[in-house]
């Protein structure tokens, strides 16, 4: 395990008072490994879950030739270009019951979706599409060029071979990946354990929610992002509350979180200048670097372990504090969890209205993106782009990603968007 010091000795440029957002991760790719506490859990309890190992399949998918229709199927080698085909039927194929039958030259069978193909047939044409020549399908035309050899059959193991990676270690385990480890006939999956991640607020100012509101001082949202985040990640939370400016509440909050988590969350008391004690504390108890990064939302942040667990000091400012998680902390959490997928797909969308933006830092500013009828992106911002405007975040369903050396935007040109959704 590389200290924060080790770390900063491998990036060049390193820089703690002016580290840019590409600084931030390729720093936090380098501390941050993945956890190893594999567990075998039923896939009813795997959603979200982390792969541990790759998933092999122990059987062809599907396990036969099948048709992918109803229909009638028969030999392709019978179709003739420019001339219709007339079949008799000699049985039907039904899902689930295979038939066994023989068919000869100029036959047919009738096939529901999902049945075994009879031998020798290759070909389904749909039943809608067939004209009816007598009573109860008994005798068939393919209409003239409708079809060729294969169409409408799924070969065996066309989805999955036997032996094949169904899903490679790292993977999410979505709804679809539940189905596919379903289709392989596997009741159970091995997964990495849920990540248990601690947050707390700091802060006299701080107030908790049912405390009457007094002069100077707010109520605590940060730690309700900070659990809806975490939970839409898939970790198991710890909620410390909101630990005042007091060396020894801080020093026991750190300790017991330590103790027991994997990660630790703080927001707010990480800026130059503040008046309280959780930097000290920080210094005190662990291995951590504070940061003034180039970017806005967010420019202090504190990144390091105490003991065991990861600490992020988030600044205090609520949209920073979402936009720090976004761009760093969830990627982080993702890699801790042994994830394949960390940092979210950036879309290009067209911008509605002019943006401003000096180069030199990262800027990210709340959007709505939409659709336009010819399928391209299009994003304005939500308007009142400070730091401690919610509602402004509430509205958006986005991210506009203003990168580092761009300067500003004019109306049309395109930028790039990181989506919420899934996230938020």
């Amino acid at each position: 395990m590389s200290s924060v010091a080790e770390v900063a000795a491998q990036l060049q440029g390193y820089d703690p008072q002016a580290l840019s957002v590409a600084g931030v991760n390729e720093f936090l790719l380098r501390l941050v490994h993945s956890i190893d506490a594999p567990q075998q859990l039923p896939l009813f309890e795997a959603l979200g879950r982390v792969l541990a190992d790759d998933v092999i399949s122990p059987i062809n998918v599907p396990p036969h030739d099948n048709s992918a229709m109803d229909g009638f199927a028969l030999r392709g080698s019978e179709l003739r270009p420019g001339a219709p085909l007339q079949l008799s039927r000699v049985g039907t194929a039904l899902a689930g019951v295979a038939w066994r039958g023989t068919v000869g030259p100029g036959e047919c069978v009738k096939i529901m979706t999902g049945a075994v193909m009879p031998d020798g047939l290759d070909t389904v044409v749909p039943q809608e599409l067939v004209k009816r020549l007598a009573q109860d399908d008994l005798r068939i035309e393919v209409p003239a060029n409708l079809l060729k050899l294969g169409d409408n059959r799924r070969r065996l193991g066309e989805d999955l071979r036997c032996g094949e990676v169904a899903l490679k270690k790292g993977a999410h385990l979505g709804p679809a990946a539940l189905g596919l480890v379903a289709s392989l006939g596997l009741a159970t999956v091995q997964v990495q354990r849920r990540l248990k991640v601690a947050y707390f607020s700091t802060g006299d100012e701080i107030l908790s929610l049912g405390e009457p509101l007094r002069e100077g001082a707010v109520y605590d949202s940060n730690r309700y992002t900070l659990f809806g985040l975490l939970s839409r990640l898939g970790c198991e939370v710890v909620d410390l509350g909101v630990v005042r400016d007091q060396p020894a509440l801080l020093e026991a909050a750190f300790i017991d979180a330590a103790s027991h988590c994997d990660a630790i969350i703080t927001s707010g008391g990480v800026s130059v200048g503040e008046a309280d004690f959780t930097k000290a504390m920080m210094k005190k108890l662990g291995d951590v670097a504070f940061w003034k990064i180039a970017m806005r939302p967010g420019r202090p942040m504190a990144v390091g372990r105490i003991g065991q667990a990861l600490l992020f000091g988030l600044p205090g400012n609520p949209v920073a504090v979402m936009v720090t998680f976004l761009a760093f902390v969830r990627p982080a959490l993702l890699r801790l969890m042994g994830s394949s997928a960390l940092l979210p797909p950036l879309l290009k969308a067209y911008s509605l209205e002019p943006l401003r933006k000096k180069p030199g830092r990262t800027e990210y500013q709340r959007g709505t993106v939409s659709t336009t009828a010819d399928g391209s992106l299009r994003v304005k911002t939500t308007g009142n782009q400070g730091s401690g405007v919610l509602s402004s975040m509430v509205q958006a369903n986005g991210l506009i990603v203003l990168h580092h050396a761009q300067g500003d935007v004019a109306t049309g040109e395109p930028v790039d968007v990181m989506m919420f959704d899934g996230a938020i």
